[in-house]
């Protein structure tokens, strides 16, 4: 958070989507070693509304970060092992984009400002994408995971 002259803060945030993503796939990483869980549970530790995760879980899936198990015992697993699992994964899937603005797709030229094509700025985001990516990708699930007694215990 950075304070401007007038003494606003600047906050860049990550959509709920992001954040509730995240926290669905560490309750599912936690809460799935003797079963698949269900959303109705994870709705209910996470407080997060049940309509909501259903919308998240069904990205997730078309993106190979979990899989839903069938039948009365059924829910949701991890599709792959947690080490496999990265935050940025989950962001990447759920925010549907590597870039934190418009412009800094790679694979089109920004049609969003009156700048498109010769804006100076353009390269400024890029990297700054692809730091806070870099950064996402270096917690994996398995790591939370290991610490959770500890961050638990602490709060």
């Amino acid at each position: 958070m950075k304070n401007t002259k007038s003494g606003k803060k600047i906050l860049m945030r990550l959509t709920t989507k992001s954040r509730y993503g995240t926290r669905l796939i560490l309750d599912i990483a936690l809460n799935s070693q003797d079963s698949p869980v269900r959303l109705r549970e994870i709705s209910k530790r996470q407080n997060i509304s049940l309509k909501y995760l259903e919308k998240l879980i069904r990205i997730l899936k078309s993106a190979d970060i979990v899989k839903s198990v069938r039948g009365p015992y059924g829910g949701y697993l991890l599709a792959k092992p947690m080490e496999e699992i990265t935050i940025g994964d989950i962001v990447r899937a759920l925010e549907g984009s590597e870039t934190i603005t418009d412009c800094t797709d790679r694979d089109k030229i920004c049609g969003v400002c009156s700048r498109a094509g010769e804006c100076l700025t353009r390269c400024i985001w890029m990297e700054a994408s692809e730091a806070m990516f870099s950064k996402l990708d270096s917690f994996r699930v398995d790591k939370l995971i290991q610490n959770s007694d500890h961050i638990i215990k602490k709060t």
